[in-house]
């Protein structure tokens, strides 16, 4: 079960997801409704606070790729005089930047969270501030850029990365959120990209780290709706709820009191993780859907990269309905689901051949599948084709560009 103390706010699977307000300071940014004036800082984090926000994240340059740029200097004046007007506010602050004196600054000024949308990749010396500091960093996954990962498979390679280094520099643990890069990033960060990421959010599991999603009036939304910034709010709310109901532990969002009532909706309708814990011992199930993801898992409790391998396609269970086959075939196919460890389930008028054609449904981890279509494609009748097509059903299931394109 993933459960953190982050600025001393409990965050995970047991708590009420999370909302971090926006406070937006950079006159450059996408959406202009979310820009606030310096003076006004104290009056817009107090009106989120009263409309549930769990967090303040401050931000006075602008990350979107397309704005124009501004001075370090230009980001400190704004940023620093605006988070010393927060330092009494209830709930934690979050300083939205890359660069590490800035940073250093800010939690001198009041802050209590670095948020770093490179991952710690811009600035060398990020990691040694928040060491220094002990304070919790959210990171996002980056490569060269921020958010340049394209794919769910990119992001978690990227966030294990980033992981690791910060772990390796002395960053505790139990202070790292991720962050999947949701967004118009870069030019290849097509929305198809996005809802890949949305939909498969519990895979970032895990690393055994809170998740942060930041979706709130992006691209992608304003590309399905074919509208600006200010008119995304519906959309927002959409994506939001389809995060939280797939594990997002954190939102972010610029309209808080409407996105509150979007996740306590969702979070309702989300089935609590299965877990079991006696003195020192912890059980838990775990929601596996790709290999891959079977792979990470079984690398972390200990096993070898090699033996992960082995064993990443006996992790994923497959249930495939098959139908207007003749009952031949389904029987064939029966017989060597057993022969794998497998099974299928057909009806009685199979075994009796008192009909022509059944439907059936087969029953196995992938590694099984991937062999019945392997001895089937050698066979006679109709044989060779029900295994092209259950081929092309796995790779229509891996594939992400048929799964969110329409």
């Amino acid at each position: 079960m993933i459960e953190k103390t982050i600025a001393g706010l409990k965050v995970g699977d047991a708590q009420p997801v999370r909302v971090m307000g926006v406070i937006n300071l950079s006159r450059e940014s996408f959406y202009k409704g979310s820009v606030i004036s310096g003076d006004s800082v104290l009056d817009a984090a107090r009106r989120m606070i009263d409309d549930g926000a769990d967090f303040i994240d401050v931000g006075a340059r602008s990350t979107w790729p397309l704005a124009p740029k501004i001075s370090k200097e230009e980001e400190r004046k704004r940023l620093i005089p605006a988070l010393k007007l927060l330092q009494d506010i209830a709930v934690p602050v979050s300083v939205d930047t890359m660069f590490a004196d800035i940073a250093g600054e800010a939690l001198d000024a009041g802050a209590d969270i670095i948020n770093d949308v490179s991952g710690f990749t811009a600035d060398a010396g990020m990691a040694d501030v928040a060491k220094e500091h002990g304070c919790p960093v959210i990171l996002m996954a980056s490569n060269k850029v921020p958010g340049d990962p394209v794919g769910m498979d990119a992001i978690i390679d990227s966030l294990g990365r980033i992981i690791n280094a910060a772990e390796e520099k002395g960053i505790n643990p139990d202070n790292i959120i991720i962050d999947p890069a949701i967004g118009r990033w870069t030019p290849e960060k097509l929305p198809v990209y996005d809802y890949e990421t949305i939909d498969n959010i519990q895979r970032l599991r895990f690393f055994g780290k809170p998740i942060l999603a930041a979706i709130s009036r992006k691209s992608f939304i304003g590309e399905t709706l074919n509208k600006p910034a200010d008119e995304r709010l519906f959309g927002s709310l959409a994506a939001t709820a389809i995060a939280v109901r797939n594990g997002a532990h954190i939102i972010r969002t610029h309209d808080v009191s409407a996105t509150v009532d979007a996740v306590r909706v969702a979070e309702r309708a989300k089935a609590r993780i299965p877990t079991v814990s006696t003195g020192d011992y912890e059980v838990e199930l775990l929601d596996i859907r790709k290999p891959d993801d079977a792979a990470r898992f079984i690398t972390s409790v200990g096993t070898t990269k090699a033996g992960s391998q082995v064993m990443k396609n006996k992790a994923v269970l497959l249930n495939i309905l098959l139908k207007n086959i003749t009952t031949t075939e389904a029987l064939i196919i029966k017989q060597e689901m057993l022969a794998r460890g497998g099974d299928a389930a057909l009806p009685r008028e199979a075994v009796s051949h008192e009909a022509d054609k059944v439907n059936l449904i087969i029953i196995g981890t992938q590694l099984q599948v991937e062999r019945l279509i392997k001895k089937i494609k050698q066979q006679a009748r109709e044989l060779p084709l029900i295994a092209d097509m259950l081929a092309e059903l796995i790779n229509k299931k891996n594939d992400v560009i048929f799964g969110y394109s329409r």
